[in-house]
């Protein structure tokens, strides 16, 4: 009589399945039919099937990670070169804007570098996570457990966020500066601690030179407020002091003929954006009225403009007899009458006295 204990097979030592097992591969099968050894198929089941199963797949991994990330740093760069190309704004008649024009000239090369800049940081970021992402299957494909490597990775993310936070705050900034376009290389900022140029921007530090040539390294993360002199558009603002007594109306008609003859001329046109404008009487002292002009430039060009404008302003109102006021302005008036001249009388010894002790003073002074 027999009696069934169980239905699955037995492994049977010289056999294919006890060989290989219930599931044999590729290469024990191929072993077996060669030789027909137990032996010969363990050995290229331990030490030819396994490696080699697992040099496949992490080659497998390797060759996707590669391919994710091109696939990736491409499609980045795609996006970046477009968002470097700025359409121009289109009149109703066709024609583009002067002032739209000059800027986009001005900042073109700007947002390439941007775009640039942006594009190396993605794809940096995405090359990372890739291959990050591969190691720690390639790792899980060895035999390695990761629940160890896991636990301490985040030990140590919370151990540099505590440690490197002022560290980690700078290159945040940093990104977040150049995502936000704040300021570029080439421009001048005022940073509250130095104002000049902008010579190197690093995610860590900006490099700034003021205008006695002292370089500035500032941390990105200490910039709580930046003020941009030179983005999209600039402006020159020119005060010119006139004798309290002038006529405003005319000084007004003289100071917009200085600007309208200035901005005819094709070389000041091309970085004047706009016609100057006479604002008016800014302010007011018992001696001088100031008057204030301005005049929309291209970025970093107001000081030049300035400068020129404020000498054209100064040749018209010479030109129209009118003097400049100011603080050391001297009105001497001559007596018309009888009580002007007694009076007259007893301030000619005030001022004499007054320039004698000048004279000595500066006779006192000298060797």
């Amino acid at each position: 009589m027999f009696h069934a204990t169980g239905l699955a097979p037995a492994h049977v030592t010289g056999t294919l399945t006890g060989s290989c097992g219930d599931n044999p591969g590729i290469a024990c099968r191929l072993a077996w039919d060669l030789s027909h050894s137990t032996n010969a198929a363990q050995l290229v089941t331990v030490y030819l099937a396994g490696p080699a199963s697992r040099a496949g797949r992490i080659l497998f991994i390797v060759i996707l990670a590669l391919v994710v990330r091109t696939v990736v740093g491409r499609l980045i760069k795609r996006i970046t070169e477009r968002a470097a190309t700025a359409t121009l704004p289109v009149a109703p008649n066709g024609r583009m804007h002067k002032a739209a024009v000059a800027v986009h000239a001005a900042g073109l090369e700007r947002r390439s570098q941007r775009a640039r800049a942006l594009g190396s940081i993605l794809r940096s970021a995405v090359s990372a996570i890739v291959f990050g992402i591969a190691a720690l299957t390639i790792l899980g494909i060895l035999g390695f457990n990761l629940a160890p490597l896991l636990a301490s990775t985040a030990v140590l993310g919370v151990a540099l966020g505590f440690g490197a936070q002022n560290l980690v705050r700078d290159y945040l900034a940093g990104i977040l500066m150049l995502v936000e376009d704040h300021y570029g290389v080439g421009d001048t900022i005022n940073a509250g601690v130095a104002t000049g140029t902008v010579e190197a921007m690093t995610l860590l530090t900006t490099q700034v030179r003021d205008v006695n040539g002292v370089v500035w390294h500032i941390r990105n993360g200490t910039l709580d407020s930046v003020g941009n002199e030179s983005q999209g558009w600039s402006r020159a603002v020119i005060d010119y002091p006139v004798p309290y007594g002038e006529d405003l109306n005319r000084i007004r008609q003289l100071m917009d003929q200085a600007a309208d003859s200035m901005y005819r001329e094709p070389g000041w046109r091309e970085v004047m954006l706009e016609k100057p404008e006479v604002w008016g009487a800014q302010e007011l002292s018992s001696k001088e009225v100031t008057m204030r002009i301005v005049a929309k430039t291209a970025p970093m060009q107001q000081w030049k403009v300035a400068r020129e404008l404020r000498a054209r302003v100064k040749a018209e109102l010479d030109a129209a007899g009118i003097a400049p006021a100011g603080p050391d302005t001297i009105v001497i008036t001559a007596p018309s009458g009888p009580g002007d001249q007694a009076e007259a009388g007893v301030a000619e010894p005030v001022v004499a006295e007054r320039l004698a002790e000048e004279e000595g003073s500066g006779g006192a002074g000298t060797p």
